[in-house]
């Protein structure tokens, strides 16, 4: 949904729940996020998407909250921290964003939300996965 009156930001909610398996997860984005026919459902189709989110016109930001982040593909932690590395990726493409009147802007932010028990494990899994994608 864009948001009024808050300089174009496109707010989309994810449900971790949701995504019990690789086809749930792209599912979610795919429909949620409202992807473009051409998402080839796959890891780097999502990543490419993610990082280039011209096909998200008019909206100048997106903000995509993950709720249930700790629930993602359960009882598969490859497969989870694959997602979270192409997530970290994409945000990290978009944090380097500057506009030309010198003001640093992130068109895409990423927020991951999970049960107050399940925070410490959650960012642990995320600074992992940071770790690997600055090795990669």
């Amino acid at each position: 949904m864009l948001l009024p009156g808050t300089g174009r930001t496109y707010v989309v909610r994810l449900d971790g729940r949701e995504m019990r398996d690789t086809d749930a997860v792209f599912l979610q984005f795919y429909d949620r996020l409202k992807l473009p026919d051409y998402f080839g459902w796959n890891w780097n189709a999502l990543l490419d998407c993610l990082r280039d989110l011209n096909w998200l016109q008019p909206a100048d930001r997106c903000v995509l909250i993950v709720e249930a982040a700790d629930e993602v593909l359960p009882g598969d932690g490859d497969t989870r921290r694959l997602l979270f590395r192409t997530l970290l990726r994409a945000g990290r493409r978009w944090s380097f964003t500057r506009r030309s009147d010198g003001l640093d802007l992130s068109r895409l932010v990423i927020v991951m939300s999970c049960a107050a028990a399940s925070v410490a494990d959650l960012r642990e899994q995320l600074r992992l996965c940071w770790d690997e994608t600055e090795e990669g």
